[in-house]
C-alpha cells in the first residue's frame, strides 16, 4: 500500500512515521527546497509524547522535562505555581519543551530518507488518489494532506468552506541561549508571555497580545520592557531577525468531515487552532498515530472513516478549549476579570493545577504493531 503525504511538518511527518511503521510505502511532498520549521520551540504534553513512542519516534537527549515553573502577574510575582512531580506521577510523563528543528530532525529519522521529497509543490489532489506535484505524478491508495491553516487540498476539497479566521491576538517569539531561566508564564490586561528552557541552555520565549489583525508590529523591546526579569533580557538576547512575528489564525468553523475519497485531512489542515493551550502539534500528532493504527485493522475506507469518527470530536472541542482559553488568559482585558482570575488561581494549590486540562493531556493512544525484528542467521 501507498500513501502520499502532502506536507512536511510536525503532521505530515508524523504521518509519514506512523505509515511506515505499519508496513505502508510513504512518499512525503514538501514544496520549500528543504525539511525543517520555524525557528522556535514546542510543548509536547503527555499525549503527545505517547504517541511518539507509538511512532516509533526516538526524540534523544534534545526532549526538555520541565521540573519547575508556574503564572505570574507582570511585576514576577507568582500568582500559582506548576507541580511538575504531581503531574508526571498523574500522567506518568513531564511536560516537555523542544526545538521545532530537532523535533522535525527526529520525525524524518523514523522515515526512509527515500521517502522525503523537498521543492515538490502540489499542483492536484484527486479523490481517486492522484497526486501531481512540480516533478511527476503518483498514484495512492492514500493521500494525507497535512499542508497546513491555509491547506489547498482543504480548499480543492471544501471550496465553499469559511477560511480561517483571525483570533484576535498576534504573537511575538524566539530562542535564545539564557541559562537558569524557568518555566513560567505570566498575564497582565491583553498580554501573555511564556519562557519555556530547551536543552543546551536554549530558552523558547512568546509574547502574545490582543490587537487588531494586520497591525504593524509594536517594538518588542518597548513592549515588555516593564515585564519582570528575565523578559526583557531574552528579548534583547534574541537577534531581531530571529524573532518571528504572526497573527494568529484558526478554522473557526468546524469542517463535517475530515475525508474526502482516498484523501484524509490532518493536523492544521484539518483543525487548526489558536495556540492557547499548546495542542496544536500535540493534537497532528494524534491524528497520525490514530490513521496509522485504523490502517492497521481495517481496509482503507473503513479505516478512513474510523478516524474521522474518533479525530473530528475530540480535535474541534480541543480548538473550542484554546479559543475559551485565550479569553481567559492572553486576551483578557476587563480589569475586574483580571483581579478575579488571579484571585481564582491564588486559590489552587499547586497541586490541583495538574489536574488542568487532564481531558485533553491524559488522553492515551492506540497501540501500534511493533515492527518485526530482522531474523538473524
Amino acid at each position: 500500500m501507498h500513501a502520499v503525504v502532502v506536507g512536511g511538518g510536525i503532521g505530515g511527518l508524523s504521518a509519514a512515521a506512523g505509515l511506515h511503521r505499519i508496513g505502508w510505502t510513504v512518499t512525503v511532498l514538501e514544496q520549500a527546497e528543504e525539511f525543517g520549521d520555524v525557528g522556535a520551540g514546542i510543548s509536547l504534553w503527555p499525549n503527545a509524547l505517547r504517541c511518539l513512542d507509538e511512532l516509533g519516534v526516538d526524540l534523544g537527549d534534545h526532549l526538555a522535562p520541565q521540573r519547575e515553573g508556574g503564572f505570574r502577574n507582570k511585576n514576577g510575582r507568582w500568582v500559582t505555581r506548576f507541580d511538575a512531580a504531581a503531574f508526571e506521577r498523574l500522567h506518568g510523563r513531564p511536560l516537555g519543551a523542544i526545538h521545532r528543528k530537532d523535533l522535525i530532525a527526529a520525525l524524518k529519522n523514523a522515515v526512509p530518507a527515500e521517502s522525503l521529497k523537498t521543492g515538490a509543490e502540489v499542483t492536484e489532489v484527486h479523490e481517486d488518489g492522484r497526486v501531481r506535484f512540480t516533478g511527476g505524478e503518483l498514484q495512492a491508495d492514500l493521500v494525507v494532506a497535512a499542508d497546513g491553516i491555509h491547506s489547498a487540498v482543504r480548499r480543492a476539497l471544501f471550496p465553499d468552506h469559511p477560511a480561517p479566521v483571525y483570533s484576535g491576538s498576534t504573537a511575538f517569539r524566539g530562542v535564545t541561549k539564557f541559562p537558569g531561566a524557568r518555566l513560567g508564564t505570566s498575564f497582565d490586561r491583553g498580554t501573555e508571555i511564556g519562557v519555556l528552557p530547551l536543552t543546551g541552555d536554549d530558552v523558547y520565549w512568546f509574547v502574545s497580545y490582543a490587537t487588531e489583525p494586520g497591525s504593524p508590529p509594536d517594538d518588542l523591546r518597548s513592549k515588555v520592557e516593564t515585564w519582570h526579569d528575565p523578559i526583557p533580557a531574552l528579548v534583547d538576547a534574541t537577534p531581531r531577525e530571529a524573532v518571528l512575528h504572526h497573527d494568529l489564525y484558526y478554522l473557526a468553523t468546524p469542517l463535517k468531515t475530515y475525508v474526502r475519497g482516498r484523501i484524509a485531512l490532518l493536523g492544521d489542515a484539518a483543525h487548526a487552532m489558536p495556540p492557547f493551550l499548546g495542542q496544536g502539534g500535540c493534537q497532528a500528532i494524534e491524528d497520525a498515530t490514530v490513521l496509522a493504527y485504523e490502517l492497521s485493522t481495517k481496509d482503507t475506507k473503513q479505516a478512513l472513516h474510523a478516524y474521522d469518527e474518533q479525530r473530528r470530536p475530540r480535535s474541534q472541542k480541543v480548538v473550542r478549549e484554546s479559543v475559551r482559553m485565550g479569553k481567559l488568559t492572553s486576551q483578557l482585558a476587563n480589569p475586574v476579570a483580571i483581579r478575579i482570575r488571579t484571585a481564582l488561581l491564588k486559590a489552587l494549590p499547586a497541586k490541583a493545577t495538574v489536574y488542568i486540562g487532564r481531558e485533553i493531556t491524559g488522553w492515551r493512544p492506540p497501540r501500534l504493531p511493533r515492527p518485526v525484528p530482522p531474523r538473524t542467521p
